[in-house]
Formats: structure tokens, sequence, C-alpha cells
């Protein structure tokens, strides 16, 4: 029987070919991201044979991908690329296979536990600053300068990764397995990022488990995680919910690391924040160990574009029947709409408005 892989059907596809050397990589989804957006949401590996859009949650394996592009029934997917590649009945897919050698090989590490990446990034963040506009910033925002240096958030290297690494690595850190780091002519070095500001995402004890980045003047993707896949010895970053406050009784949920732990500082309330509204794979394990803290009721606060965002309400709607499956009680926060987010709308009642949530 042939085995279609993924390099064997995209040149086929109206679809961006596969940057040299890369493993897997972005286009716009067809389903969820708009008329000329330049780098998508849709996620397609070369290894793995898989596409997903987080945003949409459209996915599958080659065939359906085939299907979807070319606009016929899976079932005629295989008929299909017989003739389109002039296989013969009789052929066992040598041909595909030799395509399939091609790929490049890179050999990633296991994730290290949190409190291996917890040490080194705090060592990491250490040998970092922040720089002033983005210091101005996050004061802009709400944090108060002691808030800042709490949250230990830095400005991302611009040059020196290699050296940063180094004197990690000669300090007694360990880099394999933390998302970031990887080994470039046999030496270890830290991954070029975007400029941009550094975000510790914590776990219910406060412990690093990965950074995120606010990246500057940019419009689409503006929040990447700090991540070394598909680089030699490198690791992936994962959708790690981050939690702002020690649990209490009643925990808000927010979108955004950054927004919880401004929401946090302006109210007190203890707050956990999902990477995104549709980026739910660790959520149900954060609220397990929150129902063990003795947690009972869960708020949502997603940003108010949810009410016309349909991608949005799709994850939200999932969220929710999760809150109601683990038995919490839930509820949601609702705010003028001329307030995105309501990190913005509690800073600027702070700064004198009367109103209330």
């Amino acid at each position: 029987m042939l085995e279609f892989q993924m390099q064997d059907v995209i040149p086929l596809l109206p679809i961006p070919q596969p940057p040299y050397g890369r493993t897997s990589y972005y286009i716009p989804c067809p389903d969820c991201d708009d008329a000329g957006t330049r780098r998508g949401h849709l996620n397609i590996n070369l290894v793995k044979n898989v596409f997903r859009c987080p945003r949409c949650d459209f996915s599958g394996g080659v065939l359906d991908l085939y299907a979807r592009y070319a606009s016929i029934p899976r079932e005629d997917v295989l008929d299909a690329l017989r003739s389109r590649l002039k296989i013969p009945d009789n052929a066992m897919g040598l041909k595909l296979r030799k395509a399939r050698e091609k790929i490049p090989a890179v050999r990633e590490y296991p994730l290290a536990d949190i409190e291996t990446r917890d040490a080194t990034y705090r060592a990491l963040l250490s040998k970092l600053s922040l720089a002033s506009d983005h210091r101005n910033n996050l004061l802009s925002r709400g944090l108060s300068p002691d808030a800042i240096e709490r949250g230990l958030y830095r400005t991302t290297p611009i040059l020196g990764e290699a050296a940063l690494a180094k004197q990690l690595h000669e300090a007694g850190c360990y880099l394999s397995g933390v998302p970031g780091f990887f080994r470039h002519d046999n030496h270890w070095t830290l991954a070029k990022s975007w400029r941009g500001i550094i975000i510790p995402v914590r776990d219910l004890n406060g412990r690093i488990q990965g950074l995120q980045i606010r990246r500057d003047n940019v419009k689409e993707k503006k929040f990447r995680w700090l991540s070394s896949a598909e680089h030699q010895d490198g690791c992936p970053a994962e959708t790690w919910v981050h939690m702002a406050g020690p649990p209490q009784g009643r925990v808000l949920l927010i979108e955004g690391p950054l927004k919880a732990d401004i929401v946090h500082h302006l109210t007190g309330e203890s707050v956990i924040a999902v990477p995104g509204v549709n980026a739910l794979e660790q959520l149900e394990r954060a609220l397990g160990a929150l129902k063990k803290h003795g947690v009972s009721k869960i708020m949502t606060c997603f940003d108010m574009d949810y009410l016309r965002n349909f991608h949005v309400q799709k994850g939200y709607t999932q969220m929710v029947w999760m809150l109601h499956n683990m038995g919490f009680r839930f509820g949601t926060y609702l705010w003028e709409p001329h307030y995105n987010g309501l990190d913005d709308f509690i800073w600027e009642c702070n700064m004198g408005c009367n109103h209330t949530v």
C-alpha cells in the first residue's frame, strides 16, 4: 500500500512550499485566516505528516490536506494522487520513500523538569536587563516598579546569544531540554528572537515554566514562546498555563500571562491565564491542581472581542464545557467593549473612571 507524505503532496497544492531545511512551517489557514495574510496559523509538520490550526482546530493528515485544497472527497484522494504522480497500480511507493529520506533529521531533547527550567530561566534573566521603553510600557499598563522587578520582565537580547549560553553552561546550568537553548557547531546557544518583552510564565508554585515574548512592532502573532524546536539538541515550548497570585476560593481565568499579572497586581485577585482562548491543552491539568488547593469557582474574563469572533467563541465554548465537566462553579465577567481587555478596563477605572465590571 502506498504511503504518501507531506513532501509528496505539497508541491501539487496551491500553498506555500516549506522553507529549505525546515521540518514544519506555517501557512495561512483556509478556514480562519483573512485573505492576504502572509503568515497564518496553519502549521504543517513534515515529519509527523499532520497539520493543525490552533485557532479553528482545522487539522488532519496528508490525505485530508490534499482533499481540502483540491476540493475533492477524501475517499477520492488516493486515486487522484496516483493519477497526478503517474504511479502504476502495482507500485510499492519506492519513489515516495526516497523523497521522504531528504527530510533532515534534527535531534531534540525531551522537556526538562520544572525545577531545572526554573533554575535555568532565572539564571538567564539575571543576566538580562529591561530596556527603558519596555519599562515605560509596563508602567503605562498599570504595573508598579516593584511589580515589574518581582515579575522579572526583561528585554530580549539582540546580540551575544552564544556568549549567554556559554556563561550559563559554565555556571552549571542545565540547558538540555530547556526551550530556547540548542547546539550550533557543537556549542550551546540561545535562540534568536524578535525584540520584545520577556514574560516569565509560572506555575501554581511560582516556578518559571517557560518564557513568552511580547514582540515589538508586529500586528500578527504578537506573543511568541521562546523555543528551540527544530534545532539540533533543542526543545519545543508548550502552551503553559500561567498563575498570578496564590490560589483562592475564586480564580479569574483570562487570556494572556501579562494581562494576568496586571489584573492580579491591580486587584489582588488570583488569576490564571491561558496563552490563547483556543490553547486549552494544559488548562485541564492546571484546573485539577487548583481544585486540590480548594478553588471552587472560576470567573472567565476574556477579551471582549470574543463576543464577535467566531473562533474565539468556539474555544470559549470548549472551555466552559471543561469547567462544567470538572465540577466548577463558573461565570463570566463583562465590561464596556470599548476596553477590550479586563486589564485595560481596571487600569482606566483606577485612573479615575466610575464604571464597574
